[in-house]
């Protein structure tokens, strides 16, 4: 059955407007929860512009459903992680002057390094997550280096969907569902588990939902937007209601 993680990222970037202790993560992690989320997912960015190392270890000891870490594979990052041993660790692409992740991670050129990285997290028990974007040799690359999990950069297809006025049927839409679902079809070939995440909201989410064999989709910016106007449980619920219709409208016959 399809899951949703939530990404809580930017109610620490509302704290950190002010630099004070409101709103706290971990409450709004409680609310996900309460809503129906199966997963909360932070991003621990090098630069801490929004989670701080304080949030994860308290999402840690709090969060009674599974806690996803993204994060940089740098040697601070995967000490933390084994730290703190997150359910999954997912690698993702980092860039200071970025607004958030501009495109999936280059695994191809950069193998070894991130070998040895997965191992470590592996040895804790920790399951590894690669933020790659739809391209085979991203994602026999991934399964090289010993990923458990895919999750597919979804970004591509939120922008052509928007620019075609949300249009799921038109040929930009379709040619970027196509290469996701080629990709999805490649990592559960090679025994990885099939995620996928970014830009995705209540209007883009059927289609992708919708995909043979996608076992979660981690969704943070439009949850808490909708927040504001709706609370936090409800705006997860409608979120995961969408998905699991999408999906059982996917598997029938």
């Amino acid at each position: 059955m399809i899951e949703l993680g939530v990404n809580i990222d930017h109610v620490a970037t509302l704290r950190q407007a002010r630099r004070t202790w409101e709103p706290d993560p971990c409450w709004v992690a409680v609310e996900a929860h309460l809503g129906g989320a199966d997963g909360i997912t932070v991003h621990l960015r090098e630069d801490r512009r929004h989670i701080q190392d304080a949030d994860v270890r308290k999402l840690r000891e709090l969060t009674q459903i599974k806690l996803n870490l993204e994060m940089a594979a740098t040697d601070e990052m995967v000490g933390i992680a084994c730290d703190i041993k997150p359910e999954m660790a997912m690698f993702v692409p980092e860039g200071r002057h970025e607004v958030t992740t501009e495109g999936g991670l280059d695994i191809v050129s950069q193998e070894a390094r991130l070998k040895d990285a997965v191992a470590r997290l592996a040895d804790q028990g920790i399951i590894v997550s690669v933020f790659i974007d739809a391209e085979p040799s991203q994602v026999e690359a991934a399964a090289r280096i010993g990923a458990r999990v895919c999750e597919i950069h979804t970004g591509p297809y939120a922008h052509a969907f928007h620019a075609a006025g949300r249009d799921a049927e038109s040929p930009a839409v379709l040619a970027e569902i196509a290469k996701i679902a080629a990709a999805g079809e490649a990592i559960r070939g090679l025994g990885m588990r099939f995620n996928a995440g970014h830009a995705l909201n209540y209007y883009n989410i059927q289609p992708i939902a919708r995909l043979p064999g996608i076992r979660e989709l981690h969704i943070g910016h439009s949850i808490v937007s909708r927040a504001v106007f709706t609370g936090l449980r409800e705006a997860v619920r409608e979120m995961k209601r969408l998905m699991r219709e999408a999906a059982e409208r996917g598997a029938r016959p």
